[in-house]
């Protein structure tokens, strides 16, 4: 097995592994008696569970009575967090939880079952708005700084840029205090 998953293993994800169902039945077990109510629900969320990434998005569906369906356009990503309790990390599992400036302090989508689970983050990291925003700003930075300009001679000009900013601001805020004596 490659240490890196490609863009095709991605896409070939379609399903939790089997160490999920295990991890839903001993979440179940330790729900005490509540194990044969909780244990049927997940059962089927395991059942129902479907993933399916594509070149503009994730989407994730589940559920038997009530369907539920997320679909989440990559540019849509704020933010990718890991989580792994200790029972999780014993089946070689995480949840990876991404969220959207939908305002919702909760994640948008929890992806879990996934083995390769860290993989998957970083191939959503590279998907994600703004990513290649950060790599060519880096790039250009360093071009420039390689091109042979004069370091010093920049940061003189930005010092006269914000000592003009600086200038100006303490006119208009003087202008109002003037306009305020009247």
């Amino acid at each position: 097995m490659d240490s890196l998953m490609n863009e095709n293993d991605i896409m070939a994800i379609e399903r939790p592994v089997q160490n999920l169902l295990k991890l839903y039945f001993i979440y179940s077990i330790l729900t005490g008696p509540g194990f044969f109510l909780m244990f049927p629900v997940l059962f089927f969320r395991y059942h129902t569970l479907r993933y399916r990434f594509d070149k503009e998005g994730i989407s994730m569906k589940w559920g038997i009575l009530f369907r539920r369906e997320i679909n989440l356009n990559y540019s849509r990503i704020q933010d990718i967090h890991l989580t792994s309790g200790i029972i999780q990390r014993w089946f070689g599992l995480a949840d990876i939880q991404i969220q959207t400036a939908s305002g919702n302090a909760a994640a948008e989508m929890v992806i879990e079952g996934i083995p390769r689970y860290e993989e998957l983050r970083n191939y959503l990291y590279t998907k994600m708005r703004g990513y290649k925003v950060h790599s060519d700003a880096k790039t250009h930075i360093q071009s420039t700084l390689a091109s042979g300009e004069n370091t010093a001679a920049i940061l003189n000009d930005i010092l006269s840029e914000l000592r003009a900013s600086r200038t100006i601001m303490e006119k208009i805020s003087n202008s109002k205090k003037g306009s305020e004596n009247v």
